[in-house]
């Protein structure tokens, strides 16, 4: 007996229907990671180090405040004066109360600059504050 047909099967094609899922889901993957690995930073921004700073958790929707040497409020890469956060913080507390600010000062900015911040914070009743530090550089001896 022969089993085997006469008709030739043809050659494997190449699917692109995988290879388009494939893609979709790298696509879905880059844009997820790209949203939870954003850290506003600014550049020219200079942290003072704290040997007891902890490394924290970011918090979904945590507002970064940059404070620069001169003074300057810098918030999602545009300055900002001083009426522009107050107005921006209390339109953000009335939508979510709990909303977290992490203020990010440069090491050589004056503590007068911090403290208007954390004034304007409490006048717009904005208690969730933290602030960041760099970790310090060991000594290689």
């Amino acid at each position: 007996m022969r089993f085997r047909s006469k008709a030739q099967t043809e050659p494997a094609r190449f699917q692109m229907a995988p290879m388009l899922d494939v893609i979709f889901l790298l696509l879905c993957f880059s844009i997820a990671s790209q949203i939870y690995a954003r850290w506003e930073t600014e550049i020219d921004i200079t942290l003072p180090t704290a040997e007891t700073g902890e490394t924290p958790r970011r918090l979904p929707g945590e507002i970064i405040l940059n404070v620069r040497q001169d003074g300057a409020i810098v918030f999602n890469g545009q300055i900002l004066d001083r009426e522009r956060v107050a107005s921006l913080l209390e339109d953000v507390v009335r939508l979510f109360p709990n909303q977290p600010v992490l203020i990010r000062a440069d090491g050589r900015t004056d503590y007068e600059n911090v403290v208007r911040i954390l004034d304007i914070c409490r006048r717009c009743d904005v208690w969730n504050i933290s602030f960041a530090t760099g970790v310090p550089e060991e000594d290689n001896r």
